[in-house]
Formats: structure tokens, C-alpha cells, sequence
């Protein structure tokens, strides 16, 4: 398993078509890996039990935006460089392509019961309705912070993790329930949620026909504190993802450890 991240130059029309569709996006990720063959449309693969290409944008600033990969493989990102990076820098500098690549595996094998990592996840939370009995369900969007949060609240214990909790002291916000009598944990928990994007784009460029819907859906991030609780749960979970539209960018959670002053187990 490899972990990379690569910097988007903003400022270049390549980089701009790619920041504006997931579907490119993704298409020149996969073509990262010359195994791969190329296809004309991201629809997500089969589920799997092994790990996978999972992918993620870090929007950090306006001109500060970086594109994490997971991947089994280590990748060749030379055609991202040219298209949205520094061609001329990472031509100048043998010992910096353009992006940086470093081995998975060591860091996940560290994983160990009861200790605590940040971490950030782009995930799309979802749920099933039925709007009549007679009919069939249908996934929708969570589209509050509430219902957000309570989506991967509820993912916690089959991914090998607990959100971490505010002392008493730290909560500013009551518990309760929502108007339509959902439950609701104030700010119980070290997460918040932000940057909620509304995607909506062809799933491959012969769909632009009269009457195909495009995609749609809603992505979320999760910035957050939590505790290991089963180590190989959440291995699973870093190398396969979580939730839906793996392919469009949902799904990567990684970590990161904590600030040296201030830390505490929850």
C-alpha cells in the first residue's frame, strides 16, 4: 500500500477542469496506474474485499489545494504534473517529480489498540427512504450536520474506532432533539463537519443525451479526534474506504497524530 499526495497548481486551465469534475478527476487517478485499463466512465467498481485506489481533496486555501491517494500500487503521476502541478520545477529537481509517494504499510502495521489519532474524512453520507410502502427504496443525501454527523457516528464500531468526547467543561451546546424528534448530541464530540458540496455533473461524456440524469450527490469532510478501539477495523477501513462514491472522491479517511501539548486520551 502506498500513501501520495500531490499539490494542485490552481492557477492552470488543466488543473481547473479537474478541480471542477470528479469524473476527470478520477479518470486521471486510475490513469496513475498503468495496470488499469482506461474506461470512459467512473462508476463505482464491484465491492471488494481488498484494498483499493481511494482518493480525497484537501481544499486548504484558495491556492492550496492538495489530492491524496491510497493506493495498492505505488502510482506514476507524471501526467498530473504536466496537466495541473509544476512541470518545470519537478524538471529542474530529480529528487522531487512533483508529488510526494510514501510506503502504507508501516504506518498501518503501528496501529495499535487505545491510542488516539487525528483525522480527516471526505465522506458521502447517505441513507434509505421510502416515500410510500408501495415503493421501492431510494437512496438520499444526509444533508444537515446533524444527520451527518450522526451517519458516521453510527459507522464508529464497524470501522474499529471511537469518536472522541469534550469534558463537560468544553460543551457548549445541550443535547436533544431535532423538530422532527431525530436525536442530537450538541457538541458532545471532538468533530465537526464542513465543507458540504453539492456535486451534480455527466457520469461519462456520452451521457450528455436528452433525458439522462447526471450524477448528483453530497460530500462532506469530518475533521475530528478519535481512539482505536480494534486495530484491523480500521486498517480495513483506511485501505478500503468508507461509505459511498469511492470513485468521485468520498471514502479516504487518514490520520495524523496529535499535537505534542494538550493531548489526552479520551
Amino acid at each position: 500500500m502506498y500513501l501520495s499526495r500531490f499539490r494542485i497548481n490552481t492557477g492552470r486551465p488543466g488543473a481547473r477542469r479537474l478541480l471542477a469534475s470528479p469524473q476527470s478527476l478520477h479518470a486521471a487517478v486510475m490513469s496513475s496506474f498503468p495496470h488499469i485499463l482506461p474506461t470512459t466512465s467512473a462508476a463505482p467498481l464491484p465491492p471488494s474485499e481488498g484494498p483499493r485506489v481511494l482518493w480525497r481533496l484537501d481544499h486548504n486555501a484558495a491556492a492550496e489545494v492538495f489530492l491524496y491517494v491510497v493506493s495498492p500500487d505505488r502510482p506514476d503521476l507524471t501526467h498530473l504534473v504536466e496537466q495541473a502541478g509544476w512541470p518545470a520545477a519537478a524538471a529542474a529537481d530529480p529528487d522531487n517529480p512533483g508529488w510526494q509517494t510514501r510506503p502504507y504499510a508501516p504506518f498501518l502495521d503501528r496501529l495499535t489498540q487505545d491510542t488516539t489519532w487525528a483525522f480527516r474524512l471526505t465522506a458521502n453520507p447517505v441513507h434509505h427512504i421510502r416515500r410510500k410502502d408501495d415503493e421501492p427504496t431510494k437512496r438520499t443525501a444526509h444533508l444537515t450536520p446533524v444527520h451527518q454527523m450522526a451517519w458516521l457516528l453510527d459507522r464508529q464500531e464497524r470501522c474499529g474506532i471511537r469518536i472522541c468526547e469534550k469534558p463537560d467543561s468544553k460543551r457548549l451546546l445541550p443535547a436533544g432533539t431535532t423538530h422532527q424528534k431525530a436525536p442530537h448530541h450538541g457538541d458532545r464530540y471532538e468533530v465537526i463537519v464542513r465543507d458540504q458540496r453539492n456535486l451534480s455533473f455527466a457520469k461519462s461524456r456520452s451521457s450528455n443525451t436528452p433525458g439522462r440524469k447526471p450524477v448528483t450527490l453530497v460530500a462532506v469532510t469530518f475533521d475530528g479526534r478519535l481512539h482505536v478501539t480494534d486495530p484491523d477495523l480500521l486498517r480495513r477501513t483506511l485501505v478500503q474506504g468508507l461509505g459511498k462514491a469511492k470513485a468521485y472522491g468520498c471514502g479516504l479517511m487518514t490520520l495524523a497524530p496529535l499535537p505534542a501539548t494538550g493531548e489526552r486520551t479520551p
